[in-house]
């Protein structure tokens, strides 16, 4: 018998609201709002935060967006889950001040559209979520006094991007593991050269070795005095700033009001369910395309509804998505009903029947993502990174399979200049070089190497004790 679906409230959109409380996927009988969820980044029980109420943004608002900046429609999603615990006047200012960049919705042909993530100060999608999150981190923690030591992993862009928000905060220390032979060179230079407050640590393993190290600190008794938090998508503070995006993109590429389908490129799954949370929240959506790469663990437990992951994960050229259990998997499940333990364990299965409505999820394979990047270059004179042309070849497959469904749009989360060989492999063209990664080349590198164990984790972080 399926579990019952999250609660979604049928209260409207309020200004003035008291905040949303968030409870643990692993069943912590603590409810929290969302200031004590940011700061702890993960719940006692190693669970993820997630809302007890979704709020409802009524399809008349949502119908207004189109006339909004892409700061003016943050603060229409994320003040609902604040209440008063930010001030209007402080969160928008917040929002403007982190999203001062354009955000394409860039038509490929008819209404198929390419959403282009990737023009942040790292030219990644982790920018929208790190930006806003940083900010509020900051605030929290000046009405506080206090000071934290952020400890995140990442399999590529995130550690860049968090890395970046927080850079040269006097309050704020950031410790960054990343699988030193699986994220380019682009990427690890990104984390690496910039010095002060940021700590990266190359570690001998996967992304799913440098998860679990940062999992296991966060319930290490020894480590509370730290005030450890994360800044990964297990941080409710990450999932809420990208579901933004989601309502932007129908915005543009549908005006009218119209059901959309999302292809999303997904790894650890935060992207993804930044997207579930808008649908929930009332954005039309027809379908979610879910596009992996050879780490096909959810493809195959939507066929089968057996849920095995990958482990090791396997080392694909779209290496942001090299996860083989992703975390966010937990707060998918408790989304449709059912119940996922950190480790992967199942002990509640979600409703498969809903799953299956929203959810198309295809694996795109090595060969599948080259060859898609050269025929989007070739056709259509658009340039995609390999995640986003995972995400382009899952929507092809779909269309294929399922029928043309207009509006449709893509992710693309990562300019392709981070990726210089495939790009040139595939298209024979070298990308673009953004401002914003132009000097990387010719900045020093600092960074420490850790083995894959727990006591060589732990024994850094004792320096900052």
């Amino acid at each position: 018998m399926h579990g019952k679906v999250l609660k979604i409230s049928v209260t409207l959109f309020l200004i003035h609201m008291s905040a949303i409380k968030f409870f643990s996927t692993n069943g912590h009988p603590e409810r929290v709002d969302f200031r004590a969820a940011l700061l702890m980044g993960q719940a006692p029980d190693k669970g993820l935060y997630m809302p007890e109420e979704i709020p409802q943004i009524p399809r008349s608002r949502i119908g207004q967006f189109s006339n909004m900046s892409y700061p003016q429609i943050a603060y229409e999603v994320i003040k609902p889950y604040l209440g008063d615990l930010v001030s209007d006047s402080d969160l928008r200012t917040m929002l403007q001040d982190a999203y001062n960049y354009d955000v394409p919705v860039e038509r490929v042909y008819d209404e198929k559209y390419v959403l282009r993530l990737d023009r942040g100060p790292t030219c990644s999608f982790k920018d929208f979520a790190a930006r806003a999150m940083g900010r509020l981190i900051q605030y929290f923690l000046a009405l506080e006094g206090k000071s934290i030591l952020i400890l995140t992993a990442t399999s590529g862009d995130t550690g860049s991007a968090v890395a970046h928000a927080f850079y040269g905060l006097d309050n704020v220390l950031v410790v960054v593991l990343f699988p030193e032979k699986e994220v380019t060179d682009r990427q690890r230079r990104q984390m690496t050269t910039l010095g002060k407050n940021i700590f990266p640590l190359a570690v001998q393993g996967k992304f799913d070795d440098c998860q679990a190290l940062v999992k296991q600190a966060f319930v290490d008794v020894d480590l509370s005095v730290l005030n450890l938090s994360s800044a990964n998508s297990i941080n409710i503070g990450r999932l809420l700033p990208q579901a933004v995006y989601y309502f932007y993109a129908h915005s543009r590429a549908a005006p009218k009001g119209e059901e959309i389908v999302f292809s999303v490129p997904s790894g650890n799954f935060g992207d993804l369910m930044g997207g579930l949370l808008a649908m929930k929240m009332g954005l039309p959506v027809q379908k979610f395309v879910v596009a992996t790469n050879e780490n096909d663990e959810f493809p195959r437990f939507m066929d089968t509804g057996i849920y095995e992951p990958i482990r090791p994960s396997k080392n694909c050229i779209s290496n942001a998505m090299n996860v083989g259990h992703p975390s966010n998997l937990a707060r998918l499940f408790c989304l449709y009903g059912g119940k996922m333990d950190e480790t992967g364990r199942v002990g509640q299965q979600p409703n498969m029947a809903a799953m299956r409505k929203d959810l198309y999820a295809v694996s795109i394979t090595n060969e599948e993502t080259r060859q898609t990047i050269k025929e989007a270059y070739v056709r259509h004179g658009v340039l995609l990174e390999p995640h986003g042309a995972v995400a382009w070849a899952g929507l092809m497959k779909y269309l294929k399979e399922c029928g043309d469904t207009s509006p449709c749009v893509s992710l693309e989360t990562a300019d392709p200049a981070k990726f210089p060989e495939e790009i040139v492999r595939a298209t024979g063209i070298n990308p673009p070089l953004p401002a914003a990664m132009a000097q990387l080349d010719e900045l020093e590198e600092s960074f420490e190497r850790l083995d894959g164990q727990y006591a060589s984790l732990k024994e850094y972080l004792r320096r900052f004790l």
